[in-house]
């Protein structure tokens, strides 16, 4: 697997087609006692164009919002850290909004995006001829699972991604709230299975399809060009066609949050890739911009 070299044209380095959704933290408490709050956005897709931009590469957020003060507030921020927007806005349908309930020993999250302007994104969303000159397209596993339009948004945007020229990446990313676990386990092992580039974390691999270890995951998804197998603090492995795996462990870090590590690591990843690095660079990479969100709190990285 190759990834395109830059275009002569003015398309931009990656496209990162997802929902956003407004975060509410409680700062003073748990939800049924605090009196103050933060708002940020919060998504995978954005997260990792927000990663992408910050290591210099030409990002772009697609998606679709509520005609709505939420919606200029997700599009605000994104911008701000240099992400390129491709929104349309829907005056009949919400932003999503999720929640998050600060615990002791871990935080509980509820969402509220069922019926929002994103998932009622459809196959087509994002024409080849759009895509024109784009490098890589990424996705994650949380947008099919939106609704049956996005589904099929998904599937088609695997299609029109790789008639542009593009490579696919996608991050399994399971959010076992969103759908039941035979749909999930089915529909994401095929998605990444057909993928040029897939990020899958060894723990959740284990909770769909029951594989215990890497090479076990390497195993169930024999296709995909260049396969990423996350196990938390220990490393990532990557299986690159019939290559030897290329195993990295992960640096020690004192964790403050696990929110968004994941996208941090396909950010890096992802980044570097563009750059032309060394598998195992990239991997480094990854687990480099993984770090630097663990020891923060929220899903985007920190600013400088």
């Amino acid at each position: 697997m190759s990834i395109p070299q830059s275009p002569a044209s003015s398309a931009p380095a990656i496209v990162c087609v997802g929902e956003s959704m407004v975060l509410i933290t409680p700062t003073d408490g748990g939800l049924a006692s605090a009196s103050e709050a933060a708002l940020t956005p919060a998504g995978a897709e954005g997260n990792v164009a927000v990663g992408l931009a910050a290591f210099g590469h030409r990002a772009v957020w697609a998606s679709r919002l509520g005609d709505d003060p939420l919606a200029a507030r997700i599009t605000s921020e994104l911008a701000g850290r240099g992400v390129e927007l491709w929104v349309e806005h829907d005056a009949d349908a919400p932003t999503g909004i999720m929640f998050k309930d600060p615990g002791v020993e871990s935080s509980s999250v509820y969402y509220y995006r069922r019926g929002s302007a994103a998932s009622r994104m459809e196959a087509g969303f994002l024409s080849p001829e759009r895509l024109a000159g784009v490098r890589i397209v990424h996705t994650t596993g949380i947008t099919p699972a939106l609704s049956q339009s996005c589904l099929d948004m998904v599937d088609r945007l695997f299609a029109d991604a790789r008639t542009a020229g593009a490579t696919v990446s996608f991050d399994v990313n399971d959010r076992r709230a969103l759908w039941s676990q035979e749909e999930a386990a089915t529909t994401l092992a095929r998605l990444a299975d057909a993928a040029d580039i897939a990020f899958v974390g060894r723990d959740e691999a284990e909770r769909l399809w029951g594989t215990a270890t890497a090479d076990e995951v390497r195993a169930h998804l024999p296709n995909c060009a260049l396969l990423v197998v996350k196990d938390g603090d220990v490393g990532a492995t990557a299986f690159r066609g019939d290559e030897a795996p290329v195993f990295v462990p992960a640096p020690r870090v004192e964790v403050v949050e696990p929110v968004g590590a994941g996208d941090a690591f396909a950010s890096g990843f992802l980044a570097a890739t563009l750059d032309g690095a060394e598998l195992s660079d990239s991997l480094s990479a990854g687990h480099a911009a993984a770090a630097r969100v663990l020891m923060t709190r929220g899903d985007l990285p920190p600013l400088d």
